[in-house]
């Protein structure tokens, strides 16, 4: 579970209802029936006119990513295992990683290894493996796009549905508090737009976009760790180089543990 996900979602529905209720409006005016229509199921009908069915089948598969948790491989644990591999490779042979395809579940990173494995030379790989990301790239775009147009709809819907509310309040004025009571609820309609449009659909397409960009960071980096072992580079060397992908407390404990792990092998010997 993606818990920053789950966090702010309760913490906004907290605010919104603590801070209606300090203002002294109970939070059961927000079960308006007309304006949970007007915002919800408009929502619904203009991102179902403005995309194609076969990318709103996969809203779904969204909404999953964004409450739960990717699970990759670390970085550091890639730039070791690249480490090892070149180590591999400098020794037997790049044919002896073929053993190591096996173990591999990331279907990217298999495929790397193979063509590396198959013979194909650095620059085919590269054009190969990047045309994938920028593939995964686009296919993320549009996904974060359906809750930013949900998000840019929702407070707009808002904005309609008081304007029907107030209409429909003021086609009869002789009763003062009724109308006082028709016109708070009209604007209860673009409550809901704002709340929805900026608290949910947005920061939805956010997430989208930082999870995308995240996995588009280890992607860049697991295409220079195969072309590094291709190159026949040092293991040292690859460290270095995919240590850059790292933040500065990460490279710090990967240098920990490389030199804990010499120190080890020199002991050993």
């Amino acid at each position: 579970m993606d818990l920053s996900t789950v966090v702010g979602l309760v913490l906004g529905l907290v605010t919104l209802i603590v801070g209606m209720t300090l203002k002294g409006v109970t939070p059961d005016a927000l079960l308006n029936p007309a304006a949970i229509l007007i915002i919800i199921a408009g929502t619904i009908a203009a991102v179902v006119i403005a995309f194609p069915m076969n990318e709103l089948k996969k809203v779904p598969k969204l909404l999953k990513i964004i409450f739960t948790q990717q699970k990759f491989t670390s970085d550091a644990d890639l730039i070791r295992l690249f480490s090892s591999w070149a180590d591999v490779a400098r020794r037997e042979g790049l044919l002896a990683l073929e053993a190591k395809i096996v173990d591999i579940n990331d279907p990217f990173l298999k495929n790397g290894l193979g063509l590396a494995i198959d013979g194909q030379n650095a620059d085919y790989i590269r054009d190969v493996l990047s045309e994938e990301v920028e593939a995964m790239q686009d296919r993320h775009s549009v996904g974060a796009l359906i809750f930013t147009q949900a998000g840019t709809y929702a407070p707009t819907l808002g904005v309609l549905g008081a304007v029907i509310g107030l209409i429909a309040a003021l086609k009869d004025m002789n009763n003062i508090d009724a109308l006082g009571q028709a016109i708070s609820a009209a604007f209860i309609a673009t409550l809901l737009g704002i709340f929805t449009g900026y608290v949910l659909w947005h920061p939805f397409a956010n997430k989208l976009v930082r999870k995308s960009r995240e996995e588009v960071r280890q992607r860049t980096m697991v295409i220079e760790g195969i072309l590094s072992v291709l190159e026949g580079e040092a293991p040292r060397v690859i460290e270095q180089k995919l240590a850059s992908y790292l933040s500065v407390e990460d490279r710090k404990k990967l240098a920990m543990d490389s030199s804990e792990g010499a120190g080890k092998v020199g002991q050993e010997t």
